[in-house]
């Protein structure tokens, strides 16, 4: 057992390592403004830790140039402790290297959070520590995943938020939503309604199965515990409304009662815009009376979304290996598939309360299901109506769910019994693996895999990355 809690430790112990030390030199050593937009974001982490105060979406001095409009219309959570952080360097030193550094720090440590969360959410997802490790590590070394934590955005902050909603989620469809498991999924709303809009179709799938936790079927039918879900429900919305009132409310304020903020976005671009960029003139699909069909079938949509989503690096210019990305698409191809068609047991998954409820369970994978779709939908009618640009991180949202059920389906497989005996070593008559030596083989696939997923990781930053930035050392 000592033994076990050792190798136990190391592995954790190299998982965040190896994250660290991968994602910490892709940090110092990208340009500034080489990773997607950072130039137009750092401008509001810029402006608070000048002034100390949150800008008005309509400053001048952050509109992103020909568009008209500026990303404080949208919440700025991440850019908030960007901001002030480099409020607290500016105290110490003047030098904008260290500004910007600090600035993509913080991003960086929303990542480890990410990291430790999805862990988390690994044992609570997996029983065997095997296939649990290898969702972790699929999930938080992912090329793009790790990418997105080392540069100024809000995606970072999104993903630790989906990572905590799901934790908070699972937890509590297994104590009831007991107070403690209640306060985290509130706090993972929180950090997802102040970061990312593509990401609240998890807020509502929290909603969604909560409410439904509460039903339970019996001889006499359907009955509802309104109690214990009135008591928790009004315990998460307090804690989640005062964590994100303010923002709405101040937008609500600033905008003429446009609380989200969008509709005075557009109205910015339209009176700041150049031609080319204004909400009238911009050409796109819709505006040309072309079809979504047309977008999809006759350009490169889900070829640049699907690569990106794996890994493309810089300003959509530094691509990884072409086996890497056969090997991920293979595997979030594959490992769905097996999920769905295989129906043996798993035995290496926990059971979890809505195991017991045939209905329930449906219905959780339904959720599951619409948070991967989401928001490959929403970047559908972005590309095809406002901007086409198809980038694998408006897809991101979409990954903790696909690794699990990529993860599950590999899993149902291992749990299989191998059709090719092994001489010498049967339990029992007439051949067959014995459970010891499939133990051996399903440690060694599941280390084999880590490794290869890290490798892939720092094979991207290291062998495609660098060299380009030695290349290009200025940001075009």
């Amino acid at each position: 057992m000592k033994n076990v809690k050792k190798s136990t430790l190391l592995i954790i112990l190299c998982y965040f390592g190896l994250y660290l030390a991968i994602g910490l030199s892709l940090l110092l050593k990208q340009p500034f403004g080489n990773p997607p937009d950072e130039y137009n974001r750092y401008l509001i982490p810029q402006y608070i830790a000048q002034h100390g105060t949150l800008p008005n979406g309509y400053e001048e001095s952050i509109r992103i140039s020909g568009y008209g409009f500026s990303y404080a219309f949208q919440p700025i959570l991440p850019y908030m402790l960007q901001g002030y952080v480099m409020r607290l360097v500016m105290q110490f030193t003047g030098s904008e290297e260290a500004l910007l550094y600090a600035a993509r720090g913080v991003n960086l440590a929303l990542g480890l959070l990410t990291a430790g969360v999805v862990l988390l959410l690994s044992r609570e997802w997996f029983r065997d520590r095997r296939f649990g490790f290898c969702f972790a590590f699929l999930a938080t070394f992912l090329p793009q995943s790790l990418f997105i934590h080392t540069y100024v955005n809000t995606d970072s902050c999104c993903m630790l938020s989906i990572a905590v909603m799901l934790y908070g989620l699972t937890r509590g469809l297994k104590s009831r939503f007991s107070f403690g498991d209640s306060l985290i999924m509130a706090v993972g709303i929180i950090l997802c309604a102040l970061s990312y809009y593509n990401a609240y179709g998890y807020i509502l799938s929290c909603i969604l199965l909560f409410t439904v936790s509460f039903l339970s079927a019996s001889g006499q039918g359907l009955s509802f515990d309104g109690k214990s879900f009135f008591k928790k429900g009004c315990f998460i919305s307090a804690i989640v409304l005062a964590g994100i009132g303010w923002w709405f409310i101040r937008s609500a304020v600033l905008y003429e009662g446009d609380f989200l903020g969008l509709r005075a976005r557009n109205e910015c671009a339209a009176l700041y815009a150049s031609p080319e960029f204004h909400p009238d003139t911009r050409v796109t699909w819709q505006s040309q009376g072309r079809s979504m069909w047309e977008m999809l079938t006759k350009s490169d949509f889900w070829t640049l979304s699907v690569l990106s989503f794996i890994g493309i690096y810089g300003a959509m210019a530094i691509p990884t290996s072409i086996w890497i990305y056969r090997f991920y698409k293979a595997l979030f191809l594959i490992g769905p598939v097996l999920c769905i068609v295989l129906r043996c047991p798993v035995p290496q998954e926990k059971g979890r309360p809505h195991d017991r409820k045939p209905l329930f369970r449906i219905f959780y994978h339904v959720n599951m299901i619409f948070c991967i779709l989401m928001p490959v939908i929403l970047s559908l009618i972005y590309s095809y109506a406002t901007d086409y640009q198809p980038q694998g991180r408006y897809l991101l949202p979409s990954l903790l769910p696909l690794c699990f059920y990529t993860v599950r389906g590999l899993a149902k497989a291992g749990g299989l019994k191998a059709a090719v005996p092994f001489r010498g070593h049967s339990s029992r008559p007439g051949g067959g693996i014995s459970e010891a030596w499939r133990n051996r083989i399903l440690s060694c696939a599941a280390t084999l895999f880590c490794l290869a997923v890290v490798a892939m990781s720092a094979l991207t930053v290291y062998g495609y990355a660098f060299p380009y930035y030695e290349a290009n050392p200025v940001a075009p």
